[in-house]
């Protein structure tokens, strides 16, 4: 039995190592963290033998169902009041063949076979009051076969350092996150009705683990397919990324059309209750993604809009088809925010316009229908940063974009955000990705003075993502779609990239206190140590003898090193 520890960014790809690989994992048997306080400090164990077993983090009884074979458990002990949270960590097969470590597990006990090396995430949260000081921690491994006692096998140790300094909650962070929901997929996901009862359950459990990253903006989509399912029809084996109205729209008997806002009501209202209230991010109005079948519908409006509506007369379901009845949705949705008093923190996204002159068609027609909508538009076109928009209140370039351009952050009223999708290659979240990487996006936003990020995957699986996200492999490298997993149990399951990014937006969050307080040499000190490039567009295009940034986990662990 070999077991150690290492770094929370250790990534493990099995199949891809030496033979001695699992022995090797298991070296290091003490780790020093540090934290602050309402943060966490995060270490994985590693455990492998030479012959399989089962590796368990619970107390209950186990039993291998295939006969005899050695069961390993786990606990973790700790001196103090910190919390601690263990997982088992789940392999996902990327686009190369090999399984790469993932998935943070609800089960609590594993088949783990031989010579692989099993890695369990072990987090210590310190609260607002736990007092600054340093915890001892103990991991030990007890093993035993059938209805022999158990004996203990090794005793790993571990310090936290939890320092005097204090994050905010994360609904007060700084750092403007920003990552698109898609509730129909996640209905899709558990059968859940649309808007039932049973998917408002399993959207609040989402909603709360967006809140735990500071999540800002609440994605809310008005109109059927705004991204035509991703034209998944052009693909072999087709994945249902279809996204649905949140409101449903009557015709009457007399001809007059109702809206039933109730949905999107309690839908912002969830948002608001777990903090993420500073935008309502409104999809389906403007730029709709059209190919072959999925065109426009409605004459006479220069966008795809397509808005389904049930017909009292004949009781069918059909398609608005004149630009009249939709202009007067439009006004009508203007007019419901305005009401309830939101109408402020709307923005009407706009998901990478590549005309421009169809695009000011667009915006110019939406904004005399609804002159107080506030657009935001996610820019992959260099063009859209230098053309004077009328109406673009958030900008957000594409990362390559944002690096190009010379008069640095596009001036708009609103935010200033980057994002990153299916490219550029690095820095990237996808699975091949090194984990580094994810943590270094909010470090990007400080080093060159953008609000935060945005990305377009928290919830974009393919049909069967817990046997593969795996989809399109040709534009969407593994991982591009998601930053969370389907629990079974109506709950998401987080990721190891979910944790490496929480990391870095506490390293942003940690950065604007150091500078408030007067530390801000602590802050450019650390970037030295993490950014190398001599100009900014090296971050997306340096070679393969180049690296201008660090993936060194101590380089920005030098952050909470600084006097």
């Amino acid at each position: 039995m070999y077991a150690g520890l290492q770094s929370m960014f250790y990534k493990y790809a099995n199949g891809y190592g030496g033979w001695e690989e699992h022995r090797q994992a298991a070296a290091c048997k003490h780790k020093e963290l540090v934290c602050l306080r309402r943060d966490s400090a995060a270490l994985q164990a590693v455990v492998s033998a030479d012959e399989p077993f089962l590796l368990t983090v619970s107390e209950d009884t186990l039993f291998w169902k295939g006969g005899p074979l050695p069961i390993v458990r786990l606990e973790v002990e700790m001196d103090g009041p910190l919390g601690i949270k263990v997982h088992l960590i789940g392999l996902t097969p990327d686009d190369d063949g090999l399984h790469k470590s993932d998935v943070l597990l609800e089960q609590s006990s594993l088949y783990v076979a031989a010579r692989q090396v099993q890695q369990v995430w072990i987090e210590l949260e310190a609260g607002a009051g736990v007092p600054p000081a340093m915890y001892e921690g103990k991991i030990r491994l007890y093993r035993h076969t059938m209805f022999e006692d158990e004996r203990l096998m090794e005793e790993l140790i571990f310090t936290v350092s939890v320092r005097e300094d204090m994050l905010p909650e994360p609904k007060d962070y700084r750092f403007y996150l920003d990552l698109w929901q898609h509730p129909s997929n996640i209905a899709r996901k558990y059968d859940a009705e649309l808007w039932s009862e049973e998917h408002f359950a399993i959207l609040d459990r989402y909603l709360a683990s967006l809140a735990a990253l500071g999540q800002k903006a609440l994605s809310v989509v008005v109109s059927e397919i705004p991204w035509s399912g991703q034209f998944s029809h052009m693909d072999g084996e087709p994945s249902d990324l279809f996204e649905y109205s949140i409101v449903r729209t009557v015709r009457r008997k007399d001809g007059t059309f109702s809206y039933d806002y109730s949905a999107l009501d309690r839908y912002i209202e969830l948002g608001e209750r777990h903090g993420i209230s500073s935008e309502i991010e409104v999809f389906g109005l403007l730029n709709i993604w059209q190919k072959d079948m999925y065109g426009a519908i409605v004459d006479g409006y220069p966008d795809g809009i397509r808005i389904r509506y049930f017909d009292e007369a004949d009781r069918s379901y059909k398609f608005i088809r004149e630009r009249e009845p939709l202009e007067r949705y439009i006004v009508s949705l203007e007019a419901h925010f305005a009401v309830k008093g939101w109408v402020q923190r709307v923005r009407i996204l706009a998901d990478e316009p590549s005309d421009i002159e169809l695009f000011r068609l667009r915006t110019e027609r939406l904004r005399r229908l609804a002159p107080s909508f506030r657009l935001k538009v996610a820019i992959n076109h260099q063009e859209f940063l230098h053309e004077p928009l009328e109406g673009m209140h958030d900008a957000v370039p594409i990362l390559h974009c944002a690096l190009e351009y010379t008069g640095g952050p596009p001036t708009v009223p609103g935010r200033r955000l980057f994002y990153v999708c299916c490219y550029p290659d690095k820095p990237n979240t996808f699975l091949r990705s090194p984990a580094l990487e994810s943590r270094l996006l909010p470090w990007l936003a400080e080093e060159l003075g953008y609000d935060g990020m945005l990305r377009w995957n928290y919830t974009v699986w393919p049909d069967e993502p817990m046997r593969s996200v795996r989809y399109r492999p040709s534009v969407w490298p593994a991982g591009d779609t998601n930053f969370v997993y389907p629990g079974r149990r109506g709950s998401p399951l987080l990721s190891l990239r979910y944790k490496w990014l929480q990391r870095g937006i506490r390293d942003f969050e940690y950065m604007q206190l150091l500078k408030e307080t007067g530390r801000e040499t602590a802050v450019l000190a650390a970037r030295s140590c993490v950014f190398r490039y001599a100009k900014a567009a090296d971050i997306v295009s340096g070679g393969p003898d180049t690296q201008p940034y660090s993936l060194d986990p101590d380089d920005y662990d030098s952050l909470y090193r600084q006097e």
